[in-house]
């Protein structure tokens, strides 16, 4: 079995991620709180992990998944 270790993240990483998110809420009326905020959520930190870390590529990345 193997463990993903992810790095820490620290204030300015939070602070791309979560503008990113919110922009990404506010445009389609979702509430951060709701099943599909916090799955946004989950998919912005996975896009960040894998390279997409600035606000502008984390909103362009979520605008181009495709949520189920």
């Amino acid at each position: 079995m193997s463990m993903m270790v992810n790095a820490a993240l620290y204030s300015d990483d939070i602070d791309v991620l979560a503008s990113a998110l919110f922009a990404w809420c506010a445009e389609r009326s979702i509430r951060l709180h709701s099943q599909e905020g916090l799955s946004a959520a989950n998919i912005a930190i996975n896009l960040y992990d894998a390279g997409y870390q600035t606000q502008d590529q984390l909103l362009g990345a979520l605008h181009e998944y495709e949520f189920h």
